[in-house]
């Protein structure tokens, strides 16, 4: 769902410890997250026709996404699913989100993006093949996780050497608010009633993003309900061998990483360019700027 939010000051998880955010400096080539690390990518999507339709192009055909396979990376199916979108803007923001990953991915495994293959875990609840998606990979190394996400503005990759999840939303309106907050946890609702009412969008935001995440982790997403697992300010009752945290995301957004297992040694969140069609191949070597959150142990 597209609920979003947040205010500078809603950036940092209620009453969890302070976050030392250190700027640094983006590798040149993006070299696999160490053991403790996290690396979270946020792509800014074209703004709404900016990426060119193809010309003479039938409505709902690969050409008619404004992205061909040898500029992108897509594949065909990936290009077919970007032009079936009603509104052109929900297309671009598609295929600019799923060539981002397969950019990254590709810089991390060293492979050509469109030369990607990816599949699906096996569901933890039925075991059907609709569960957390994975890339193949085909070298030795150890296994490369990933998340995507995005929301009105903002999309979000996560890579990790362990099982992650991400989510990104935009600030939501008080009625989406009013509407989903029966969705949360007892305690969450609790939470949110209690917060000023200036602060709400916020707050549901995160509690959303955090809820997302967490789902997504797990393979489950929202096929598991949302009022299961509390996500909320106190640490202690969060799910047990779970991790997951705020991200910074901007004035406009809340963001959320969930990993498996213990919190991360190091979060690093840079920006990166968005790749459209007419910009020619995809710079790897270009410089991002970066924050690295140095989690405390």
């Amino acid at each position: 769902m597209d609920t979003a939010h947040a205010s500078a000051s809603a950036l940092a998880p209620a009453r969890a410890p302070a976050h030392d955010l250190t700027p640094s400096r983006a590798s040149r080539t993006p070299t696999r997250p160490a053991a403790g690390d996290v690396h979270v990518w946020f792509v800014r999507p074209p703004r709404s026709g900016s990426v060119p339709r193809s010309p003479g192009a039938d409505a709902g055909t690969a050409a008619d996404s404004g992205f061909t396979a040898p500029d992108s990376g897509l594949s065909v199916a990936e290009l077919r699913r970007a032009a079936s979108f009603a509104r052109a803007g929900d297309g671009d923001v598609y295929a600019t989100a799923h060539a981002a990953l397969r950019r990254l991915l590709g810089g991390y495994l060293g492979r050509p993006p469109a030369g990607l293959t990816f599949v699906r875990e096996p569901c933890p609840g039925c075991s059907g093949p609709h569960g957390r998606p994975a890339v193949v990979q085909t070298d030795d190394a150890p296994t490369l996780h990933f998340s995507l996400a995005h929301s009105r503005g903002l999309i979000a990759v996560a890579v990790a050497p362990r099982v992650i999840g991400v989510d990104v939303e935009r600030l939501p309106s008080t009625g989406t608010v009013e509407a989903c907050a029966r969705a949360l946890h007892t305690r969450e609702r609790a939470e949110l009633a209690a917060v000023p009412p200036e602060e709400r969008q916020a707050y549901f935001g995160r509690l959303w993003t955090r809820k997302e995440a967490y789902l997504k982790a797990l393979g489950t997403g929202l096929s598991r309900h949302p009022r299961i697992d509390y996500l909320g300010a106190d640490l202690r009752r969060r799910p047990a061998r779970w991790a997951v945290l705020d991200l910074p995301a901007g004035p406009e957004h809340t963001a959320a990483v969930a990993v498996d297992g213990a919190r991360p040694d190091r979060v690093t969140v840079r920006w990166l360019p968005a790749h459209r069609p007419g910009d020619g191949p995809a710079a790897p070597d270009a410089a991002y700027g970066s924050t690295t959150d140095r989690s405390p142990r």
